[in-house]
């Protein structure tokens, strides 16, 4: 059974940081697109970050404010969030998939990500 467990979510000040863990379990990661989303309420997912799969080491993707990084062998995958604002709030989302048609797609349940003013 596949298992995608967020952590790291909470409440945060605007300006502030936090780092968000994505624990998989039932899967090797390091074939698969690692990703971050967040879904704010009344909003559409939205897709945050992501790292191709096929890395044999842990690969840093920056954008913007958030950095997404992978650790193969530890099978997780995080998101380092800076400068948080108000906007940021959402429910954050991590997906393995295999970016093809009928390709595998695996989600977690989310994590909580509110930054208050």
């Amino acid at each position: 059974q596949v298992q995608l467990v967020e952590s790291g979510g909470g409440l945060v000040q605007a300006g502030g940081s936090l780092r968000l863990s994505c624990s998989a379990s039932g899967i090797q990661i390091d074939i698969y697109r690692m990703s971050w989303y967040r879904q704010a309420p009344g909003k559409q997912r939205e897709l945050v970050a992501f790292v191709p799969g096929g890395r044999t080491n842990s690969v840093d993707s920056k954008k913007g404010r958030f950095t997404i990084s992978r650790d193969n062998a530890k099978n997780e995958v995080y998101l380092q969030m800076n400068s948080l604002q108000p906007e940021d709030t959402a429910v954050y989302y991590c997906s393995a998939s295999v970016p093809i048609v009928g390709g595998a797609e695996y989600w977690g349940q989310g994590t909580q990500v509110t930054v208050s003013i």
